[in-house]
């Protein structure tokens, strides 16, 4: 599910929320479905359950979970706004994978990158 890497500059709730982003985008987290509690998150990562509710409280800021007073946090079903920003986003990015690719970037290079790597 989440991979932390300890080595990453990244702080590990930017690490938690990435991972959980694109978990959403990719469609392994269904709309409505729900996120394991902070408390077993936290257990399961072996990390301070203030790392993971940073990384909620954050993703529910920026609309991609809602929490239930006494239910927990689920994925949002989105308003189209996420659609939006992942075209976007594929916009800008599809120059930029091409460039690297014509500079001998290979495949494995570029899935490195987009898992959170450091380095092409």
């Amino acid at each position: 599910m989440i991979a932390l890497d300890y080595r990453d500059s990244r702080p590990l709730y930017q690490q938690v929320k990435d991972s959980l982003r694109r978990m959403m985008l990719t469609g392994l987290l269904e709309p409505d479905e729900k996120l394991p509690s902070v408390r077993s998150l936290a257990t399961q990562l072996a990390i301070n359950p203030n790392t993971i509710q940073r990384a909620y409280a954050e993703l529910e800021a920026e609309g991609y979970i809602y929490s239930v007073a006494g239910k927990g946090s689920f994925v949002s079903t989105g308003d189209g706004e996420h659609a939006r920003r992942i075209a976007e986003l594929t916009q800008q990015l599809r120059p930029l994978a091409e460039e690297l690719k014509s500079l001998g970037c290979t495949r494995e290079q570029l899935l490195a990158l987009w898992e959170g790597g450091d380095e092409v």
